[in-house]
């Protein structure tokens, strides 16, 4: 069956008057989500790091660079506007595809859309159409992508990067196949062993998946075709879904439902800076420490109970050496952070604040259990449950079954506008207002420079 052709053709015709009216709001809080994430990731060095060695190439553009007050061309401004996307680790997502859309489309999407002057209504459309792009291939695959070591955000973000593109720039059917074809000749691996091992490299995956689909979209439309078929292959090849994967992909998940059901309806936002994977200890603690005020003097240990692929891979420590992204992959960390701090920001992220000696020692009272009862719940619940044993011999015990945040227990538009503010720090919050309003109407802005410019 035709799967790539036939999601590219769907891609391709997405339109806003089509749209239903929570596909489109849910657009617009990505948008609002991401512009949160890139506020919170300006505070990471390693995101310092990434921006200096940019501006060092000396490129010059008109697309902007957003918090940062400079422009440069398209891909270089994506690949930076991923990145802070990403880096704070709390983006959005989806559950059942293991991946990150946002921090790819949205960075295409409003790059090309500044590039060309397109409006609201278009920058919407394209969206839309780059979530089910880079959503259904990862659901085809998960976990089994991850498990044989690729990040999905950055293979199938790529994938709805180009899409995004495309749709902006009014390709047909067959363009947008070929676009499509083209992003898995030029997407990055990336490994999951650089997430896994705490390296910070791990940052760029979607700021690279955003560029890599620019590129792919770019040569697509200057008539460089790739196969149509790439997703699904061929009788002379796997295709990607098949050599990327450890187990059988479900290919029907890349047409099913197709335009009755919008992906971007399943993604998540994250009230914390941390793998989704730990938001369940990190909500439950934090109501604990609300409710009880607990001295953290008074604490022997904390055991914290989970599903299997949680203590996999969000089960580790950390020591005063570790990197922030160990820190954002710790149950260890983000219990005793919240415990110390009753919170989890950008500020949580800092190498200052990861190599606290008391927080480390805190850390290590956390042991995390594989519990199978919470096991049998998963992926329909990703529950975890923490509970704090005092030195007088007494237990408290919470549980979530499903962290807010999920479309079950949704954040809405003042939620995230609260974290737009929160992670915008001391930054003017005239301009910030002014910012959430606009992009919380998307739909009636005429140019997007109105937004991004002032961001």
């Amino acid at each position: 069956m035709d799967y790539t052709k036939k999601l590219a053709q769907f891609c391709s015709k997405v339109s806003y008057e089509s749209l239903p009216p929570e596909t489109i709001l849910m657009a617009k809080l990505c948008v609002l989500d991401f512009v949160a994430n890139v506020y919170g990731s300006l505070e990471l060095e390693a995101v310092a790091g990434v921006i200096s060695y940019i501006k060092s190439l000396g490129t010059q553009g008109r697309i902007s660079v957003l918090g940062c007050d400079f422009k440069t061309d398209l891909h270089n401004a994506a690949f930076i506007n991923g990145t802070t996307a990403e880096a704070i680790e709390s983006q959005d997502g989806v559950r059942f595809g293991g991946n990150h859309p946002g921090t790819a489309v949205i960075p295409a999407a409003l790059g090309v859309a500044e590039d060309l002057n397109l409006n609201g209504k278009r920058i919407i459309e394209a969206i839309v159409a780059g979530y089910e792009a880079a959503n259904r291939p990862s659901a085809a695959m998960h976990p089994w992508h991850t498990l044989s070591g690729f990040l999905p955000t950055g293979t199938c973000g790529t994938f709805g990067a180009a899409v995004a593109a495309g749709r902006l720039k009014g390709f047909s059917a067959e363009q947008m196949a070929s676009a499509v074809g083209n992003a898995a000749y030029v997407m990055p691996i990336s490994t999951a062993e650089n997430l896994m091992g705490g390296y910070t490299i791990k940052i760029v995956q979607g700021g690279q998946a955003a560029s890599a689909g620019l590129m792919a979209a770019g040569l697509a439309a200057s008539g460089v075709t790739g196969a149509p078929y790439i997703i699904e292959g061929s009788e002379l090849n796997g295709g990607f879904a098949v050599i990327t994967t450890a187990a059988a992909p479900k290919l029907e998940k890349l047409i099913d439902g197709l335009g009755d059901h919008y992906s971007i309806s399943d993604v998540y936002f994250k009230p914390y800076t941390a793998c989704r994977h730990t938001h369940g200890a990190a909500q439950a603690t934090l109501e604990i420490q609300a409710e009880k005020q607990l001295d953290l003097r008074d604490i022997k240990k904390i055991d914290v109970h989970t599903y299997g692929i949680a203590k996999l891979a969000v089960g580790k420590g950390v020591t005063v050496d570790s990197s922030f992204v160990s820190a954002q992959f710790s149950i260890p960390y983000v219990v005793a952070v919240c415990l110390t701090d009753g919170e989890l920001a950008a500020k949580q992220l800092t190498e200052k604040r990861i190599s606290d000696p008391g927080l480390i020692a805190l850390s290590n009272k956390v042991e995390i259990h594989a519990d199978e009862t919470l096991e049998k719940v998963y992926p329909e619940k990703t529950s975890s449950r923490v509970e704090i044993t005092l030195i007088d011999g007494s237990k408290i015990v919470k549980q979530v079954d499903i962290p807010k945040g999920d479309p079950r227990d949704p954040m809405e538009a003042e939620d995230i506008i609260k974290k737009v503010k929160l992670f915008s720090g001391n930054r003017d919050q005239k301009p910030i207002d002014v910012i959430c309003d606009r992009i919380l109407n998307l739909e009636n802005i005429n140019q997007i420079k109105e937004i991004t410019e002032i961001i």
